[in-house]
This record gives C-alpha cells, structure tokens and sequence, in this order.
C-alpha cells in the first residue's frame, strides 16, 4: 500500500467538508485534481472511500473506519514535519558537547542560558572531561562537539576554531612568591610544586615549560583535578600552575594569583568536530557562540 500525506489530507478535507467544491477550494486544488487523489487513495487501499453524485458526498462504510485511522496519521506525520523542520532550522534539538572542566565551570554556563533564551527547545548533553577525553568523545561521536586543550594531531578530528588559555601561579598569600609582581621560569623550578596528573592538557605545557630549566624539580604531588591542586596548595604543599580562566585560582581567599612571566606557559585550545560529519543545525548555532569566546 502507497499512501502519501497529499492524498490522506484530501479524504480528510473532502470527509469534513462534505464536497469535492468545498474540500478543493479548502486545499487549493481544482476538482479535478483532488477526485484524483481520492482515487489514487481508492486504488491504494482497494476499496470505494466515498459515494458520491451530483449534490451528495458520503463515506462509505470503508472510508468511516478508516477515517479515523488517516486522521491520526496524518496528525502524527505532520507534528514529524514540524518536528523535523526545526530540528534542521537548529530550533530544537540536542547539543552534545565535550569540554575542559575550566571551560565548563567559567564559560559554558553562560553560553547555555544565551543559547536557551534564543531557542527555548534546546537540550544540552555535556560531558567536562580532560582533553584526551574530549578528543576520544568527539572521535567515537559521543559528542558532536569539543573543547579540547593541546595541540590537536588527531587526524579524525577537525579544528573549527583556536584559542589560548594562558597559564598563571598559585600560591598561599605567606609565600615567599607571593610578594613578586611576576614570576620567572627560575622561580617556579626552585619551588615544591603541585601539578596536575601527566596526561592532562595543562600538565603536558607546564612539563613543557619546566623542561627549559636546568634545576631539578620538587613535585610534591600531582592531582587530577585543579580543586584538588589548590586545596594541596593552601595546605601549604607547594604552589600550582594551572589556567588563569579555571574558577579554581581564585576558590580560596588565602590564596594568590600571579602571572607567569614566560612565553611557554599558554595552552592551546580549541573546538574541535569530527572529520567529515555535519553538525546538527542546533549545534552549528552553538558553535557559533562558542567562538565568540575564544
């Protein structure tokens, strides 16, 4: 059976009108136009839907239960239209994204209320997660979307904008770091140091970085998350380097914030899409905001 919506929506108009004239001017067809559809829709289903003649139109017994049955499918099938229209006009729909948990706790909220007051039928998935992550959610199409941290060398991954994230120092206001107006790479490798855990984005710069300096290194610690790191630091258990946007370099009062007076110490970031795949409409308008920000 071949059923199209034209021809359903022509047994509706001409059952609720109760003429072929009324029905075809209600649609916008000639007669002549719409007695073929109800014949296609005749032939398609194997029965007579209407008696007709000169001044009546009817159903027949066929065409009342089936009635029912088409108007519900036509209904059902226009709300899948509607539906499907805005999904590709990015007014409703799904934004799965990936992203740094600085970016996260910093930006992002703010992204999702100015991306909720433009298309009220949004829906966000997000996943903050350190950039290897993000790059293997994006890659295995877990999220549409990434903020990454590091140089991108992926080659399934496609970069849509980049950024830096520049590094700063952490340290309790009695430290003696506390009192220089910036700090040098020296100054930072003659330090206990807590660093995040290796393998994250901001670790991978600060090794980096460190590396340019002949001194050994006091790693006291290496925490995954930047809380972590600065609750080891107001403990007194060194000094921390992490990104000067993280929410986490100004949780504590006790705590101070320093510029780092080396060109090493910037992170890299970027959105990032897997290779060859069409975002969602949705998602397009988000990403538009996103690079507002980098």
């Amino acid at each position: 059976m071949d059923l199209n919506l034209r021809d359903i929506r022509a047994l509706v108009a001409v059952a609720e009108a109760g003429s072929f004239t009324r029905a075809a001017e209600r649609l916008h067809l000639s007669q002549p136009a719409l007695t073929v559809q109800i014949r296609r829709l005749e032939d398609a289903v194997g029965a007579r839907l209407f008696d007709r003649n000169s001044r009546h139109v009817a159903l027949t017994a066929t065409g009342r239960e089936l009635l029912p049955l088409l108007r519900k499918s036509l209904q059902d099938m226009e709300t899948v239209l509607r539906d499907a229209r805005a999904l590709g006009e990015g007014e409703s729909g799904t934004v799965r994204v990936a992203c740094l948990p600085t970016f996260a706790a910093s930006v992002l909220p703010e992204l999702v209320i100015d991306m909720k007051r433009d298309v009220p039928r949004v829906v966000f998935q997000i996943r903050d997660v350190v950039a290897s992550t993000v790059n293997a959610l994006v890659r295995n199409e877990d999220a549409d979307v990434g903020l990454t941290g590091g140089e991108v060398l992926d080659p399934t991954l496609e970069v849509l904008q980049t950024g830096v994230d520049r590094l700063v120092a952490v340290c309790p206001q009695a430290h003696p770091l506390a009192r220089k107006r910036r700090l040098g790479l020296n100054d930072l490798a003659q330090a206990p140091l807590v660093l995040t855990a290796p393998g994250t984005s901001v670790r991978a710069v600060v090794d980096a970085a460190l590396s340019e300096s002949s001194a050994p290194l006091d790693i006291a610690c290496e925490p995954t998350y930047m809380m972590t790191a600065v609750a080891m630091v107001r403990a007194g258990l060194g000094v921390t380097i992490l990104p000067e946007t993280a929410r986490e370099v100004r949780a504590e009062a006790g705590l101070v914030v320093k510029k780092i007076d080396h060109p090493a110490f910037v992170r890299s970031i970027a959105i990032v899409k897997k290779r060859g795949r069409t975002l969602p409409a949705i998602t397009e308008k988000f990403v538009t905001l996103m690079r507002q920000c980098l």
